[in-house]
């Protein structure tokens, strides 16, 4: 019996101390950036035009962001993308319709989303690539899939285009 006691004395005992010493109130979560983060403000936007000789349209902006790490962020948002088929997309030296030399494959467009298809932004670490853009002879192309590379959308940038927006 002494020895129950001292169990069941003993359980309480923890639980007291437990409880006793945390503190019960909800906290609020913290909604800030973390220490070293930001947001990222600084970015240059350029159009993509439709090129497909079918006329799909496929038309949108593909939008160069700066990081604070001075890494280059790639988001290109396009429309009229064919549902379930995946739009390759690269950076090639030179004007639209001259160029052939491919400068930078960028991930493929989901049809499905007019988006990236794996992750929204395609992550560029060189950072000196951001502060060359406006000096860049080169234009985005955009593929109908990655078995038929008949162009549907295309878009000078850098040297070759004016950006459409910027900050």
């Amino acid at each position: 019996m002494i020895k129950t006691y001292i169990e069941k004395l003993s359980v309480f005992t923890v639980l007291m101390v437990i409880f006793s010493s945390c503190d019960i109130e909800r906290l609020e979560s913290a909604q800030e950036t973390a220490e070293g983060g930001g947001t990222i403000e600084t970015f240059t936007a350029y159009t993509i035009d439709s090129t497909d000789p079918t006329g799909s349209n496929v038309y949108g902006r593909i939008v160069f962001w700066k990081t604070d790490l001075d890494q280059t962020l790639v988001q290109i948002s396009l429309y009229n993308t064919i549902a379930d088929i995946m739009h390759p997309a690269v950076l090639i030296n030179g004007v639209a319709g001259a160029g052939t030399t491919t400068l930078l494959a960028l991930d493929e467009v989901d049809g499905s989303t007019g988006e990236l298809s794996d992750n929204k932004f395609f992550l560029i670490s060189d950072t000196a690539f951001y502060d060359s853009i406006l000096t860049l002879d080169a234009h985005v192309s955009i593929s109908l899939s990655p078995s038929d590379d008949t162009i549907v959308a295309t878009g000078d940038i850098g040297a070759n285009a004016d950006p459409v927006d910027s900050n």
